[in-house]
Order: structure tokens, then sequence, then C-alpha cells
């Protein structure tokens, strides 16, 4: 673990394993990459990355106002030139999927896999749709209106903490306090929140959307989804999935917003058959060479006149 000077930012970086590069984005935002510690496991097999966004974590350097989708894709492409890595897998998990969408149509020549763990393609699905969720499945109006603040950075900075335990019981399928103590135990402590990234985040991510182009990726993508998350609903990841071509998708069951800590063998199962495959045997592929050679088709059949 070590920062490292990418552009105009310290980004706290850690980098394990060997094989093919994995570079993972974490969630948030105002969180860091600990949630996503489960994938360690693929060390044996990837050389799997780790980093915390500008302004998130132990990143820093930049004021949390330059946290754009322009900045936060430039500073992962810069990340990966820093490393030596031509091209990499790029696995993006909640806000980290909205950052590696938007990567994967800033730099579509940099990924060889894309893998979208429980995220979407527009914010409309945490900012609005998350706190009714919560109200139908028995949460308190308190936790609901609680909910309806946090993930719209409508929130004080004094109440992060407070609002953050409050829901967490939500985030599992079923929530378990010794699991979270194991967790915490075996390193989660050390996770460092940032508030401040939180609430600027949520101002930003008001409105966005990439739904409208998600045609345009060819990468080979996976999209999973645990079966019970409150913020992006299968239906919202099936949405996405459908939009991409080509994309496969998986639901883990009795898993909530975090299928890798919750069901780490399915989830980590299904990343790794799917970075097994070389992108040019996957479904977006096939794809990719059937219009191809449609293109081809209709231009020899126009030459032909």
């Amino acid at each position: 673990m070590t920062p490292m000077r990418i552009r105009d930012v310290s980004l706290f970086v850690d980098v394990v394993g060997h094989g093919h590069p994995l570079v993972l984005m974490h969630g948030g935002p105002g969180l860091d990459h600990w949630s996503l510690t489960p994938f360690r496991r693929l060390a044996d097999r990837h050389t799997v990355i780790y980093y915390d966004h500008r302004c998130n974590g132990q990143s820093t350097g930049a004021p949390v106002a330059s946290m754009t989708w322009e900045n936060l894709t430039a500073d992962a492409d810069a990340l990966r030139e820093a490393l030596g890595f031509p091209r990499w897998a790029v696995l993006g998990h909640s806000f980290g999927g909205h950052v590696a969408l938007e990567y994967a149509l800033r730099y579509p020549d940099r990924l060889s896999h894309l893998i979208l763990l429980d995220t979407a393609g527009d914010s409309r699905w945490s900012q609005e749709n998350a706190a009714e969720v919560l109200a139908g499945r028995g949460f308190s109006p308190k936790t609901v209106a609680v909910a309806r603040r946090f993930y719209s950075g409508r929130i004080n900075r004094h109440d992060f903490t407070r609002a953050a335990i409050r829901l967490l019981p939500a985030y599992d399928h079923r929530f378990s306090l010794p699991r979270l103590a194991r967790e915490l135990l075996e390193g989660g402590w050390r996770m460092k929140a940032r508030p401040e990234a939180l609430i600027f985040g949520g101002q930003m991510s008001r409105g966005w959307s990439v739904m409208d182009r998600l045609g345009e990726i060819r990468t080979a993508t996976l999209v999973v989804a645990g079966r019970d998350d409150f913020l992006f609903p299968p239906e919202s990841q099936a949405l996405l999935a459908h939009g991409i071509p080509g994309a496969q998708f998986r639901i883990i069951e009795r898993a909530g917003h975090n299928p890798q800590s919750e069901r780490p063998t399915e989830t980590l199962a299904a990343v790794a058959d799917f970075l097994a495959i070389a992108p040019s045997q996957t479904p977006a592929a096939r794809e990719e060479r059937r219009l191809v050679r449609a293109g081809d088709t209709v231009v020899g059949a126009l030459a032909g006149r």
C-alpha cells in the first residue's frame, strides 16, 4: 500500500498478485477500497489493483470540487499508464460502477473486460427510488427520511456517521452483527470515510445518466446484481445489462448491495469465470463481429450496384 502521485493528486494504491490486471473502483462516494477486500482472493490469477478515488479514502491533494467524471476517469487511466498496463479489466461497484461506465465510454481501448457490480446507468435509482424501496420493506419512516437525504447528498457532514449506522442493516440480505464484527476485526476498522465527498458526489450525480450511450460500449461486460439490493434493485441492473451489447447478467441470491461480502464464493466465481474468457470469445465480441459482417455486406451490395 502506497501513495502514488497521479496527475494533480496523491492516490492511495495497493497492488497484489500476478496475472492479467484487474482494477477495482470502489463505491461511495465518501468511502474507500475496503469494501472490495474479498477480491484479494483473485490475486492468485490476477494482478489486483485497489485505489481510492480522488477526495475519497486516503487519497489526498485536491479539493472536493475537483471530483468530476472527467477527473475520476482521467485519474484511473493515468494510474493504468503509470503501472505499465496496456489494458486492464475494470470492476466498478455502486458509485464505482458509475465511474467504470464513464471510463468505458471515454477510454474504450483501455479495457479488456468490464464488470458492473450492484450499480446502474443513472442516478435516479439510488437518489429517488431507494427510500421508497426501504419503505416498502417495512423500514421506519425516520430511516426512510434519512435515506432520502443521505443518497442525494443533502445531509450535514456532522450527521454522516449517525446516518450511515442507521442505514447499515438495509445493505444486507440478512444483517449480521457477528459478520460485521469479523469484517471490522479483519481490517474494516481502518476504513476512512470522507463525508464531504458523499455530499459533493450526491450533488454532482443529480440527473446523471449514460443510459442513452450504453450501446456505444463494445467491451465484454458482466453485470452482477444482489437479489435484495435496495439501492440498485435487479430490475435496474437488468436494464443496464440489456442496454450494453452482448452483456451477461448474473443475479446473486441471498445478497444485498455487497454480494462480495455476503456471498463471496458465488460472486468471486462469477467474476473469475467471466475474466477467464478471452475478450474475443465473449457475447459482446461476437455481436461486434456480427455487426461488422453486416456492415461489410451492405457496403458490398452498394459497391455492386
